[in-house]
Formats: C-alpha cells, structure tokens, sequence
C-alpha cells in the first residue's frame, strides 16, 4: 500500500511530461495553477489530474519501460516450448509488470525524488516538476534505444536532428523506442527458440528412424523440453538474461 502513492505520482509525472516534451502547450497548467486560489480548489485540481493520470497508466507502460521487452520474451518462451495455454497469460502480464518495475526502480526513484515529491510539498510549480520528471524517464529510454531506429523516426517527421538529448522529442523518441525494444526482443526470443528446436528436430527423427510416423512430434518433444527447462533452471536463466540487456 506504501507504493500506491508513489507510483500514481510517478504516473501523474510521465503523463504531464509526455504532454510537455511532445509541444503541447503550457497553458493548461499555468491556468490550472492560476485558478488555484483557495486551498480547496487546489486540491480538487490535484485529485482530478491524479485521476486523469491514471487513465495514462497501461500506455505509459507500454511505451515508456522495458515491459514490451520483457513479455514479448515471455511469450516466445512459452510458444517454444509448446504450450499455447500454460501460463496462462496473466501470469505471464503479472510477471513482466513485475520485472518492469524491479528493472526501473533507480529510474522511478530519481523521479520520484526529483519531481514527485517537490512537487506533492509544493516547491514546485506542475510545470516545473513534469520538466524534471521527464529526464530521467528519457535518459532511461535513450540508453535503450538504437540511433538507427531514432534516426528513422526524425528522418521520417522530416526535421533538423537532435544536437544533444534535450533536443530530443519524445513524439519521436518514443516510437524509436519501441522498435528498438521489439528488436531485441526478438534477438532475446531467437537464441531461446534454438534449444527447443534443435530437441523438436531430434524428436522428430528418431520417431521416424523408429517408423512412428503416426505419433506427433509434439507428443514426446514437450515434456521433454519441459524436462530440459526445469533441469537447467530455466526461469533463472532467462530472468538474468533478460534483466541483463536492460541498461
């Protein structure tokens, strides 16, 4: 329960800065702010924005952290090993959002302590904070993301490049974020595959050499492949692999 409040904050902040960085104008704020004159009207103007925030909770989710990366992963796993069902996918969401938060905690920290709380003590100004909010949550995706995948997106909209990371939009760095996070997802997800199908091939030929042509494949090669996955501590393994690429 302790974390609940940090991390509306949290999502309060990535909200205003997404809207900041990517030009939307100020004056929403600044009205907000100079309506602002009873201590009741100030906190109805907070609590609305915070529930506002909320809305913006699963996309700033998906397109702001390494949860893409991570259940991407998670999904081919689970396909190359043969089960279409098991686990299920909310064990499979809950476990990524999990990881998502673990792997960003020193960025949520430094936001929350350079932004969140400033601002809930009312040093400073909404404005303000979603400016401070949003460098760490940029730093985090520019280390992430490809200069290729960056490069596209800004030759695409057809404006100057960046000269440093300030210059940087996020209507453009967070699309070449992604891709960049689908990219090494799927390099993730091609060295898992290799295992698996080098057993379902073994499989395969020896029901043949043995003239099973009639058995399927999959009947044997999956708890085979579930025996090998629990052998080599398989969850450990790919847990450290994919926590290991987050930098």
């Amino acid at each position: 329960m302790r974390g609940l409040p940090f991390l509306a904050g949290a999502t309060l902040m990535l909200a205003c800065g997404v809207a900041l960085a990517a030009g939307a104008p100020a004056s929403p704020w600044s009205f907000a702010e100079q309506s602002a004159q009873s201590p009741e009207m100030a906190s109805a103007l907070r609590i609305f924005l915070g529930l506002t925030a909320l809305s913006f909770i699963p996309a700033a989710l998906v397109c702001m952290t390494c949860f893409v990366r991570i259940v991407v992963v998670l999904s081919m796993l689970r396909h190359a090993i043969g089960l279409m069902e098991s686990p299920p996918n909310v064990v499979i969401i809950t476990l990524a959002l999990f990881l998502t938060l673990f792997s960003m905690q020193p960025v949520l920290q430094r936001l929350n302590d350079d932004a969140v709380q400033p601002y809930l003590a009312g040093q400073l100004k909404m404005g303000a904070a979603a400016d401070r909010g949003i460098e760490p949550i940029k730093d985090f995706m520019v280390r992430q993301t490809r200069e290729q995948d960056l490069g596209l997106m800004i030759e695409l909209a057809n404006v100057p490049r960046p000269q440093s990371l300030a210059d940087v939009s996020m209507l453009h760095l967070i699309p070449a974020f992604m891709l960049s996070e689908l990219r090494t997802a799927f390099q993730v997800g091609f060295v898992i595959f290799l295992p698996f199908l080098l057993v379902d091939l073994i499989v395969a030929s020896v029901l043949m050499a043995l003239g099973m042509m009639m058995v399927p494949p999959s009947t044997v090669s999956v708890p085979l492949k579930l025996l090998l996955f629990v052998l080599i501590d398989g969850w450990n393994i790919v847990t450290r692999s994919l926590l290991g690429t987050i930098h």
